[in-house]
């Protein structure tokens, strides 16, 4: 039952470490099905120095708490950022107009699963709670606090769409995106999946996964609790292969990655493509009861479609036998509409303290907004399945 409990009964606390919350307290709210959201997760990034103040995701995190009880009845993640990486929803231009004008940008805050564009609840609370009444006192309370920090603005990264719309009718500007997810309409198998598509479509997939078999390469599923120490330094070589080719670094530690395997291994697996008995390149993928995640992955050298295979034919045949509903591929890529991936569009939120920037920014979203219809539509259109009548 959901109590009328007044804004007056509850506190707002934040706090610089998930840990002063706890894993009790955390996964009881936030559910431990989103690997994600889960305290797990979130302390692994905090706890090998991938989300601190000098990467720039500093945690300030919110719990609200029951002035009667002390009770915590809801949690927010939130950070204190200095920088925009690993945001997914890039505002850049927005830093530099900040700069350009004499005005500090950073720090500001975000709510969001770090690294990780994957839309989600960003509020969790109590079930004896009001969503309405939490969301209206975070709010409050958080620009209260943005003023003493002075920080310039708050943004909430891929929330679900229920809760975009509360953050909206609060004043907060929306922002979409796209991204693209297969969606498993209940195949009994690949070839059935395949069978749903043009015959061009369909006879391109079959010659990449032949490709694919010609250069002698296979594939091995390796779940959480079965990886290795020595697969999981080679799966790291490949991660930070990916990152390298592009003149960076990736964001996550090994340890971070050693971190996760101790700590919540049925979460995730590794997809394994092997060759002369040879790991050549992996994948890994995390899930819920419900979803395929796939995130990273990497590879020795370059071979023809491996990237194609490992990363999205062989998560598609794992929903399938797994019964998962959909497969999440993470951002960007429009080569993944002629693979079945659909377009789903995505929202952030942002409140800008300075009235002068909030009407600038507004403006660049509702323009953004229209090319943003125009590009779902026109990839919706190259969808790769059968026309139906």
């Amino acid at each position: 039952m959901v109590l009328d409990q007044t804004e007056l009964d509850l506190e707002i606390q934040f706090v610089e470490s998930i840990a002063d919350i706890g894993a009790q307290n955390w996964n009881r709210l936030s559910g431990s099905d989103n690997p994600f959201n889960r305290y797990e997760f979130l302390w692994a990034l905090e706890k090998t120095g991938c989300t601190t103040e000098n990467t720039g995701w500093k945690p300030y995190h919110i719990s609200v708490v029951s002035t009667s009880s002390t009770k915590i009845l809801a949690i927010m993640p939130l950070y204190l950022k200095t920088n925009s990486y690993g945001e997914y929803v890039f505002d850049w231009s927005w830093a530099n107009a900040y700069q350009e004008h004499g005005y500090s940008y950073y720090p500001k805050f975000v709510t969001s699963l770090p690294f990780t564009p994957s839309v989600g609840s960003r509020i969790f609370i109590d079930e004896s709670l009001a969503l309405d009444t939490v969301i209206a006192l975070i709010n409050k309370t958080l620009k209260q606090k943005a003023e003493i920090l002075g920080v310039s603005s708050w943004h909430i990264l891929f929330p679900f769409e229920e809760q975009q719309e509360k953050f909206k009718a609060l004043g907060m500007h929306t922002r979409t995106a796209c991204q693209f997810h297969w969606f498993n309409k209940g195949y009994n198998n690949f070839e059935e999946f395949l069978d749903k598509l043009s015959s061009r479509k369909r006879k391109n997939i079959n010659k990449e996964r032949l490709a694919v078999k010609s250069q002698q390469i296979s594939f091995e599923i390796i779940e959480g609790a079965d990886i290795s120490e020595s697969m999981w330094q080679k799966f790291y070589g490949f991660y930070q292969s990916t990152y390298a080719m592009r003149g960076m670094q990736g964001y996550l530690s090994e340890e971070f990655f050693s971190t996760l395997a101790d700590t919540m291994p049925e979460s995730f697996f590794l997809v394994t493509a092997n060759k002369e008995n040879d790991c050549i390149a992996a994948a890994l993928f995390f899930k819920s009861s419900t979803t395929l995640y796939g995130r990273y992955w990497g590879s020795l050298e370059d071979y023809r479609f491996l990237h194609f295979e490992t990363c999205f034919y062989q998560g598609q045949e794992y929903c399938i036998r797994h019964g998962l509903k959909s497969f999440d591929s993470g951002a960007q890529g429009e080569h993944k509409i002629s693979r079945g991936f659909e377009p789903v569009k995505t929202f952030s939120n942002h409140w800008i303290a300075n009235e002068n920037f909030a009407a600038a920014i507004e403006k660049f979203i509702e323009d953004e907004k229209s090319h943003m219809e125009n590009y779902m539509q026109q990839a919706r259109q190259m969808l790769p399945f059968k026309k139906e009548g």
